[in-house]
Protein backbone atom coordinates (compact mmCIF):
# COMPACT_ATOMS: atom_id res chain seq x y z
CA UNK A 1 0.00 0.00 0.00
CA UNK A 2 1.37 3.35 -1.26
CA UNK A 3 1.37 6.49 1.21
CA UNK A 4 -1.34 8.10 0.06
CA UNK A 5 -3.77 5.09 0.34
CA UNK A 6 -2.01 4.49 3.81
CA UNK A 7 -3.27 8.19 4.74
CA UNK A 8 -6.36 7.90 3.21
CA UNK A 9 -7.50 3.94 4.90
CA UNK A 10 -5.88 5.37 8.46
CA UNK A 11 -8.29 8.17 8.28
CA UNK A 12 -6.46 10.97 8.13
CA UNK A 13 -7.43 13.18 4.57
CA UNK A 14 -9.94 15.34 4.90
CA UNK A 15 -9.45 17.66 1.90
CA UNK A 16 -7.65 17.95 -1.50
CA UNK A 17 -6.98 20.54 -4.47
CA UNK A 18 -6.82 17.35 -6.90
CA UNK A 19 -7.18 14.23 -5.86
CA UNK A 20 -5.52 11.94 -8.62
CA UNK A 21 -2.43 14.72 -9.52
CA UNK A 22 -1.63 14.37 -5.82
CA UNK A 23 -1.99 10.27 -5.39
CA UNK A 24 -0.26 10.39 -8.73
CA UNK A 25 2.46 12.31 -7.15
CA UNK A 26 2.63 10.41 -3.94
CA UNK A 27 3.05 7.04 -5.43
CA UNK A 28 5.62 7.92 -8.26
CA UNK A 29 7.52 10.71 -7.22
CA UNK A 30 9.79 12.22 -3.67
CA UNK A 31 8.14 14.74 -3.43
CA UNK A 32 8.93 18.20 -0.81
CA UNK A 33 6.30 19.01 1.14
CA UNK A 34 5.85 21.47 3.99
CA UNK A 35 3.69 21.56 6.86
CA UNK A 36 3.41 25.16 9.49
CA UNK A 37 4.01 24.91 13.29
CA UNK A 38 3.37 28.68 14.43
CA UNK A 39 5.32 28.26 18.21
CA UNK A 40 2.52 29.98 20.34
CA UNK A 41 4.28 27.57 22.91
CA UNK A 42 7.15 26.03 24.66
CA UNK A 43 5.92 22.73 23.90
CA UNK A 44 3.79 20.68 21.13
CA UNK A 45 0.79 19.60 21.72
CA UNK A 46 -1.81 16.64 21.15
CA UNK A 47 -3.15 18.23 18.89
CA UNK A 48 0.06 18.83 16.95
CA UNK A 49 0.69 14.97 17.25
CA UNK A 50 -1.38 14.31 14.12
CA UNK A 51 1.01 16.67 12.13
CA UNK A 52 4.13 14.82 13.28
CA UNK A 53 2.34 11.05 12.57
CA UNK A 54 1.77 13.04 8.97
CA UNK A 55 5.37 13.93 8.58
CA UNK A 56 6.71 10.72 9.66
CA UNK A 57 4.23 8.26 7.52
CA UNK A 58 5.31 10.30 4.35
CA UNK A 59 9.05 10.86 5.30
CA UNK A 60 8.89 6.94 5.22
CA UNK A 61 7.70 6.72 1.87
CA UNK A 62 10.40 8.36 0.56
CA UNK A 63 9.39 12.10 0.43
CA UNK A 64 11.10 15.30 2.20
CA UNK A 65 9.26 17.45 4.89
CA UNK A 66 9.81 20.96 5.24
CA UNK A 67 9.05 21.56 8.92
CA UNK A 68 8.39 25.43 8.89
CA UNK A 69 8.28 27.43 11.81
CA UNK A 70 6.72 30.39 12.33
CA UNK A 71 9.03 32.74 13.57
CA UNK A 72 7.39 35.33 11.45
CA UNK A 73 3.40 34.51 11.73
CA UNK A 74 3.62 33.75 14.97
CA UNK A 75 4.82 37.53 15.56
CA UNK A 76 0.30 38.21 14.28
CA UNK A 77 -0.86 34.47 15.26
CA UNK A 78 -3.43 32.26 13.32
CA UNK A 79 -6.81 33.76 13.83
CA UNK A 80 -8.32 30.09 13.08
CA UNK A 81 -10.81 28.88 16.10
CA UNK A 82 -9.84 31.93 17.97
CA UNK A 83 -12.51 34.89 19.03
CA UNK A 84 -10.14 36.92 20.08
CA UNK A 85 -6.95 38.64 19.46
CA UNK A 86 -4.14 35.59 20.09
CA UNK A 87 -2.00 37.05 23.10
CA UNK A 88 1.00 38.95 21.10
CA UNK A 89 4.64 37.39 21.96
CA UNK A 90 7.82 38.92 22.27
CA UNK A 91 10.81 38.01 19.70
CA UNK A 92 12.66 36.23 22.46
CA UNK A 93 9.51 33.82 23.44
CA UNK A 94 9.05 32.77 19.86
CA UNK A 95 12.75 32.13 19.76
CA UNK A 96 12.63 30.02 22.87
CA UNK A 97 9.23 28.04 21.84
CA UNK A 98 11.25 27.23 17.99
CA UNK A 99 14.18 25.72 19.90
CA UNK A 100 12.01 23.88 22.48
CA UNK A 101 9.83 22.20 19.33
CA UNK A 102 12.82 21.42 17.71
CA UNK A 103 14.47 19.34 20.18
CA UNK A 104 10.45 17.64 20.27
CA UNK A 105 10.28 17.11 16.45
CA UNK A 106 14.31 15.81 16.39
CA UNK A 107 13.23 12.91 18.65
CA UNK A 108 10.70 11.65 16.27
CA UNK A 109 11.31 12.88 12.79
CA UNK A 110 15.09 11.85 11.55
CA UNK A 111 16.46 15.56 10.32
CA UNK A 112 19.47 13.20 9.38
CA UNK A 113 21.38 14.18 5.88
CA UNK A 114 19.06 15.47 3.52
CA UNK A 115 16.13 13.54 4.95
CA UNK A 116 14.33 16.67 6.10
CA UNK A 117 14.84 20.78 6.22
CA UNK A 118 14.04 23.05 8.74
CA UNK A 119 13.18 26.57 7.95
CA UNK A 120 11.52 29.86 9.88
CA UNK A 121 9.64 31.86 8.15
CA UNK A 122 11.39 35.33 10.23
CA UNK A 123 14.25 35.15 7.63
CA UNK A 124 12.30 36.27 4.71
CA UNK A 125 8.92 37.53 6.17
CA UNK A 126 11.02 40.02 8.53
CA UNK A 127 12.85 41.60 5.70
CA UNK A 128 9.62 42.21 3.18
CA UNK A 129 9.47 45.69 1.88
CA UNK A 130 5.63 46.36 2.90
CA UNK A 131 4.90 48.29 -0.25
CA UNK A 132 6.60 45.76 -2.39
CA UNK A 133 5.05 43.10 -0.81
CA UNK A 134 1.70 44.53 -1.54
CA UNK A 135 2.62 45.70 -5.04
CA UNK A 136 4.11 41.68 -5.80
CA UNK A 137 1.97 39.43 -3.38
CA UNK A 138 -1.29 41.40 -1.88
CA UNK A 139 -2.34 41.92 -5.40
CA UNK A 140 -3.43 38.83 -6.11
CA UNK A 141 -5.52 38.47 -3.13
CA UNK A 142 -9.66 39.73 -3.11
CA UNK A 143 -10.99 40.85 0.40
CA UNK A 144 -14.26 39.40 -0.19
CA UNK A 145 -13.28 36.13 -0.64
CA UNK A 146 -10.87 36.31 2.05
CA UNK A 147 -13.64 37.64 3.93
CA UNK A 148 -15.69 34.37 3.15
CA UNK A 149 -13.09 32.20 4.70
CA UNK A 150 -14.25 30.35 7.84
CA UNK A 151 -10.95 31.12 9.22
CA UNK A 152 -12.00 35.04 9.21
CA UNK A 153 -16.00 34.77 8.79
CA UNK A 154 -16.23 33.72 12.50
CA UNK A 155 -14.46 36.79 13.98
CA UNK A 156 -15.61 39.33 11.96
CA UNK A 157 -18.41 39.49 14.48
CA UNK A 158 -16.40 40.12 17.52
CA UNK A 159 -14.02 42.28 15.30
CA UNK A 160 -11.09 41.05 13.01
CA UNK A 161 -8.25 43.68 12.71
CA UNK A 162 -6.44 44.27 9.84
CA UNK A 163 -3.39 42.92 11.54
CA UNK A 164 -4.84 39.51 11.33
CA UNK A 165 -5.78 40.03 8.08
CA UNK A 166 -2.47 39.99 7.00
CA UNK A 167 -2.11 36.17 8.31
CA UNK A 168 -3.70 34.44 4.98
CA UNK A 169 -1.58 36.54 3.16
CA UNK A 170 1.76 35.90 4.92
CA UNK A 171 1.30 31.99 5.53
CA UNK A 172 0.32 31.98 1.51
CA UNK A 173 3.88 33.82 1.31
CA UNK A 174 5.66 30.99 2.61
CA UNK A 175 4.38 28.96 0.16
CA UNK A 176 5.62 31.05 -2.79
CA UNK A 177 8.81 31.59 -1.18
CA UNK A 178 9.57 27.45 -0.50
CA UNK A 179 8.49 26.68 -3.93
CA UNK A 180 10.21 29.18 -5.56
CA UNK A 181 13.78 28.08 -3.09
CA UNK A 182 13.12 24.74 -1.98
CA UNK A 183 10.88 23.01 -4.79
CA UNK A 184 8.32 22.72 -2.48
CA UNK A 185 5.43 21.11 -4.35
CA UNK A 186 2.71 20.41 -1.25
CA UNK A 187 1.54 22.35 1.64
CA UNK A 188 -0.18 19.58 4.46
CA UNK A 189 -1.65 20.86 7.36
CA UNK A 190 -4.75 20.38 10.11
CA UNK A 191 -8.38 21.02 8.02
CA UNK A 192 -9.06 24.01 9.74
CA UNK A 193 -6.17 25.56 7.56
CA UNK A 194 -8.31 24.46 4.22
CA UNK A 195 -8.47 28.25 3.36
CA UNK A 196 -4.79 29.81 4.32
CA UNK A 197 -3.60 26.47 2.47
CA UNK A 198 -6.01 27.44 -0.87
CA UNK A 199 -4.46 31.00 -0.91
CA UNK A 200 -0.86 29.67 -0.91
CA UNK A 201 -2.13 27.33 -3.89
CA UNK A 202 -3.28 30.13 -5.54
CA UNK A 203 -1.02 32.86 -5.12
CA UNK A 204 1.56 30.19 -6.33
CA UNK A 205 -0.45 29.42 -9.54
CA UNK A 206 -0.87 33.11 -10.41
CA UNK A 207 1.94 34.47 -9.56
CA UNK A 208 5.23 31.77 -10.67
CA UNK A 209 2.62 29.91 -12.88
CA UNK A 210 3.31 26.81 -11.12
CA UNK A 211 0.63 23.98 -10.61
CA UNK A 212 1.37 23.22 -6.41
CA UNK A 213 -0.90 21.41 -4.09
CA UNK A 214 -2.87 21.14 -1.00
CA UNK A 215 -3.79 18.32 1.31
CA UNK A 216 -5.85 19.06 4.61
CA UNK A 217 -5.87 16.01 7.75
CA UNK A 218 -8.83 15.99 9.75
CA UNK A 219 -8.94 17.17 13.05
CA UNK A 220 -8.09 14.80 16.36
CA UNK A 221 -12.04 15.05 17.27
CA UNK A 222 -14.05 12.30 19.75
CA UNK A 223 -16.55 10.89 18.65
CA UNK A 224 -19.07 13.90 19.76
CA UNK A 225 -17.53 16.57 18.31
CA UNK A 226 -15.33 17.76 21.15
CA UNK A 227 -11.53 18.69 20.74
CA UNK A 228 -8.95 15.89 22.07
CA UNK A 229 -6.01 16.90 24.19
CA UNK A 230 -7.74 18.39 27.16
CA UNK A 231 -8.21 16.90 30.55
CA UNK A 232 -9.73 18.96 34.20
CA UNK A 233 -6.17 20.33 34.52
CA UNK A 234 -5.32 22.01 31.15
CA UNK A 235 -3.43 20.73 27.89
CA UNK A 236 -1.99 17.59 27.74
CA UNK A 237 1.74 18.48 26.09
CA UNK A 238 4.20 16.18 24.22
CA UNK A 239 6.80 17.97 26.98
CA UNK A 240 7.25 15.37 30.16
CA UNK A 241 7.98 18.42 32.16
CA UNK A 242 4.52 19.69 31.29
CA UNK A 243 2.70 16.04 31.14
CA UNK A 244 4.45 13.71 32.84
CA UNK A 245 4.61 10.25 30.64
CA UNK A 246 2.29 8.59 33.60
CA UNK A 247 -0.31 11.40 33.08
CA UNK A 248 0.37 11.44 29.17
CA UNK A 249 -0.23 7.36 29.31
CA UNK A 250 -3.32 7.64 31.47
CA UNK A 251 -4.67 10.08 29.10
CA UNK A 252 -4.93 7.27 26.38
CA UNK A 253 -5.38 4.79 28.31
CA UNK A 254 -8.54 6.22 29.38
CA UNK A 255 -9.80 6.59 25.60
CA UNK A 256 -13.58 6.43 25.28
CA UNK A 257 -14.27 2.99 23.68
CA UNK A 258 -15.98 5.11 20.50
CA UNK A 259 -12.33 6.96 19.74
CA UNK A 260 -9.84 3.63 20.59
CA UNK A 261 -9.84 2.33 16.95
CA UNK A 262 -9.79 5.75 15.52
CA UNK A 263 -6.49 6.76 17.89
CA UNK A 264 -4.89 3.48 16.95
CA UNK A 265 -5.26 4.48 13.27
CA UNK A 266 -4.17 7.62 13.54
CA UNK A 267 -1.51 7.82 16.31
CA UNK A 268 0.09 4.62 15.99
CA UNK A 269 2.39 2.98 13.54
CA UNK A 270 0.44 -0.61 14.25
CA UNK A 271 -0.32 -2.66 11.12
CA UNK A 272 -3.92 -2.05 10.00
CA UNK A 273 -4.23 -5.22 9.15
CA UNK A 274 -3.63 -5.83 13.25
CA UNK A 275 -5.71 -2.92 14.16
CA UNK A 276 -9.09 -4.30 12.16
CA UNK A 277 -8.96 -7.08 14.37
CA UNK A 278 -9.49 -5.26 17.18
CA UNK A 279 -11.95 -3.04 15.59
CA UNK A 280 -14.08 -6.58 16.01
CA UNK A 281 -14.15 -6.06 19.79
CA UNK A 282 -16.36 -4.68 22.47
CA UNK A 283 -17.05 -3.63 26.13
CA UNK A 284 -14.30 -4.67 28.54
CA UNK A 285 -12.72 -6.59 25.50
CA UNK A 286 -11.22 -2.81 24.23
CA UNK A 287 -9.00 -2.35 27.55
CA UNK A 288 -6.44 -4.35 26.43
CA UNK A 289 -6.63 -2.65 23.08
CA UNK A 290 -6.66 1.23 25.01
CA UNK A 291 -3.61 -0.36 26.80
CA UNK A 292 -1.61 -0.82 23.43
CA UNK A 293 -2.72 2.38 22.12
CA UNK A 294 -1.53 4.21 25.51
CA UNK A 295 1.87 2.00 25.51
CA UNK A 296 2.06 2.76 21.53
CA UNK A 297 1.29 6.51 21.45
CA UNK A 298 3.88 7.19 25.15
CA UNK A 299 6.55 5.08 23.22
CA UNK A 300 6.41 7.48 20.14
CA UNK A 301 6.72 10.58 22.23
CA UNK A 302 8.52 10.06 25.32
CA UNK A 303 10.32 6.90 24.36
CA UNK A 304 9.83 2.98 25.14
CA UNK A 305 11.52 3.06 29.02
CA UNK A 306 8.81 5.77 29.98
CA UNK A 307 6.33 3.90 28.27
CA UNK A 308 7.30 1.03 29.75
CA UNK A 309 7.48 2.50 33.31
CA UNK A 310 3.94 3.83 32.51
CA UNK A 311 2.14 0.76 31.63
CA UNK A 312 3.93 -1.20 34.78
CA UNK A 313 2.88 1.96 37.24
CA UNK A 314 -1.47 1.73 35.93
CA UNK A 315 -1.06 -2.16 35.79
CA UNK A 316 0.10 -1.77 39.61
CA UNK A 317 -2.60 0.42 40.71
CA UNK A 318 -5.15 -1.17 39.30
CA UNK A 319 -4.37 -4.33 40.81
CA UNK A 320 -3.71 -2.58 44.31
CA UNK A 321 -0.66 -3.42 44.57
CA UNK A 322 0.59 0.68 43.76
CA UNK A 323 4.29 0.91 42.99
CA UNK A 324 4.19 4.57 43.58
CA UNK A 325 8.10 5.35 41.77
CA UNK A 326 6.69 6.25 39.15
CA UNK A 327 3.51 7.66 39.64
CA UNK A 328 2.98 11.16 39.18
CA UNK A 329 3.71 13.28 42.68
CA UNK A 330 3.05 16.61 44.43
CA UNK A 331 4.23 17.85 47.95
CA UNK A 332 3.46 19.55 50.82
CA UNK A 333 5.33 21.20 53.59
CA UNK A 334 4.91 20.57 57.18
CA UNK A 335 3.75 24.15 57.66
CA UNK A 336 0.67 23.30 55.91
CA UNK A 337 -0.12 20.99 58.71
CA UNK A 338 -1.59 22.58 62.22
CA UNK A 339 -1.87 19.85 65.31
CA UNK A 340 -5.09 17.90 63.54
CA UNK A 341 -3.20 17.43 60.53
CA UNK A 342 -4.32 19.09 56.91
CA UNK A 343 -7.43 18.40 55.25
CA UNK A 344 -7.90 16.29 52.39
CA UNK A 345 -9.58 18.36 50.33
CA UNK A 346 -6.57 20.57 50.48
CA UNK A 347 -4.43 17.46 49.99
CA UNK A 348 -6.53 17.16 46.87
CA UNK A 349 -6.14 20.95 45.64
CA UNK A 350 -2.42 20.74 45.99
CA UNK A 351 -2.13 16.84 44.09
CA UNK A 352 -3.67 18.99 41.44
CA UNK A 353 -6.85 16.54 41.46
CA UNK A 354 -9.48 19.62 42.22
CA UNK A 355 -9.24 23.01 41.33
CA UNK A 356 -10.57 24.77 44.70
CA UNK A 357 -11.25 23.17 48.19
CA UNK A 358 -14.87 23.05 47.60
CA UNK A 359 -14.85 20.47 44.65
CA UNK A 360 -12.19 18.51 46.51
CA UNK A 361 -14.84 18.43 49.28
CA UNK A 362 -17.78 17.57 46.72
CA UNK A 363 -15.18 15.18 45.26
CA UNK A 364 -15.46 13.31 49.15
CA UNK A 365 -18.87 14.09 49.27
CA UNK A 366 -19.79 11.64 46.06
CA UNK A 367 -17.51 8.85 47.22
CA UNK A 368 -14.61 9.17 44.88
CA UNK A 369 -11.49 9.83 46.76
CA UNK A 370 -9.09 7.57 48.92
CA UNK A 371 -5.84 8.39 51.22
CA UNK A 372 -3.55 5.27 51.08
CA UNK A 373 -6.64 2.68 49.87
CA UNK A 374 -8.79 4.30 52.38
CA UNK A 375 -12.30 5.86 51.19
CA UNK A 376 -12.61 9.03 52.06
CA UNK A 377 -16.81 10.27 53.05
CA UNK A 378 -15.94 13.15 55.50
CA UNK A 379 -15.51 16.44 53.21
CA UNK A 380 -14.03 18.07 56.52
CA UNK A 381 -11.63 14.99 57.19
CA UNK A 382 -7.98 15.21 57.48
CA UNK A 383 -4.56 13.46 57.82
CA UNK A 384 -1.71 13.65 59.74
CA UNK A 385 2.26 13.78 59.71
CA UNK A 386 2.25 10.16 60.97
CA UNK A 387 0.18 9.48 57.41
CA UNK A 388 3.77 9.96 55.67
CA UNK A 389 5.99 7.88 58.35
CA UNK A 390 6.77 5.49 55.27
CA UNK A 391 7.72 9.01 53.24
CA UNK A 392 4.13 9.42 50.92
CA UNK A 393 1.01 9.14 50.73
CA UNK A 394 -0.89 7.81 47.42
CA UNK A 395 -4.22 9.55 47.33
CA UNK A 396 -6.63 8.13 44.57
CA UNK A 397 -9.74 10.39 42.58
CA UNK A 398 -12.24 7.51 40.94
CA UNK A 399 -10.75 4.50 39.31
CA UNK A 400 -7.70 6.05 37.83
CA UNK A 401 -6.50 9.04 39.18
CA UNK A 402 -3.56 8.63 41.24
CA UNK A 403 -0.60 11.12 42.78
CA UNK A 404 1.90 10.47 45.33
CA UNK A 405 2.22 13.03 48.03
CA UNK A 406 5.78 13.96 49.60
CA UNK A 407 6.50 16.33 52.27
CA UNK A 408 9.05 18.79 50.95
Amino acid sequence: MGVFEELKARGFVAQMTDEEKIRNLLENESVRFYIGFDPTADSLHVGSFVQMMVIAHMQRAGHVPIVLFGGGTGMIGDPTGKTDLRQMLTKEDIDHNIACFKEQMSAFIDFSGEKAIMVNNADWLLELNYVEFLRDVGVHFSVNRMLAAECYRQRLERGLSFFELNYMIMQSYDFLHLSRNYGCTMQLGGDDQWSNIIGGVELTRRADGREVYGMTFNLLLTSDGRKMGKTESGTVWLDAEKTAPYDFYQYWRNTDDADVIKCMKLLTFLPLEQIAEYEKLEGSELNSVKEMLAYEITKNVHGRDAAEKSRETARALFVGAADAANMPTASLKKADFDESGVAVADILVAAGLAKSKGEGKRLIEQGGVSVDDEKITDPFAKTGLQSFEKGHVVIKKGKKAFVKLVLS
